[in-house]
């Protein structure tokens, strides 16, 4: 079996090659599952003042395909506050919009932000079940959102220089 750091390691590496935003939210998702032992992952990219649930990985459907404004999401959240949120308990976090929630599976996430510098969006893994998101957990998602970061400029410029 893989270790954690092994899967990000290749992950990472698989990004630096990626040369579609579908392959950079592919091996995201799949990747944010795997290092948080979560129930779904998702990738939300910032578009103007829009978050935009691009991707996800999860054991039911999330928000695939919706936009929600920064304001009002706790990935604009993160992304706002250039942060990792941690919520053990969504139920009880004053961040968490319990109407978008409640037809979900989801009790527990974590949401880290891609880039920190100048977000370009946010990386969450979600628990059915009430979970904190551990310190290892957390700062590899972090590590796996810069990577993300760097590729989706890559990719973003390229495709805006032609």
């Amino acid at each position: 079996m893989r270790s954690k750091t092994m899967v990000l390691d290749e992950t990472v590496q698989e990004l630096v090659g990626a040369n579609t935003l579908r392959r950079v939210q592919q091996l995201v998702r799949t990747c944010a599952r795997a290092l948080a032992d979560s129930h779904g992952a998702t990738i939300v990219l910032l578009d103007g003042d829009q978050c935009f649930y691009a991707d996800e990985d999860a054991i039911s459907p999330l928000w695939r395909g919706q936009r929600f404004p920064v304001s009002e999401c706790i990935s604009g959240w993160a992304m706002m506050n250039r942060c990792a949120a941690v919520i053990p308990d969504i139920r009880i976090d004053e961040r968490i919009p319990q109407l978008a929630y409640r037809p979900t599976f989801v009790r527990s996430l974590v949401m880290v932000p891609i880039r920190k510098s100048a977000p370009l969006g946010a990386i969450g893994a979600y628990w059915a079940v009430p979970h904190r998101a551990t310190a290892e957990q957390t700062a590899l998602l972090s590590v796996l959102a810069e990577a993300a970061g760097t590729a989706l400029e890559r990719i973003l410029t390229a495709a805006a220089w032609w």
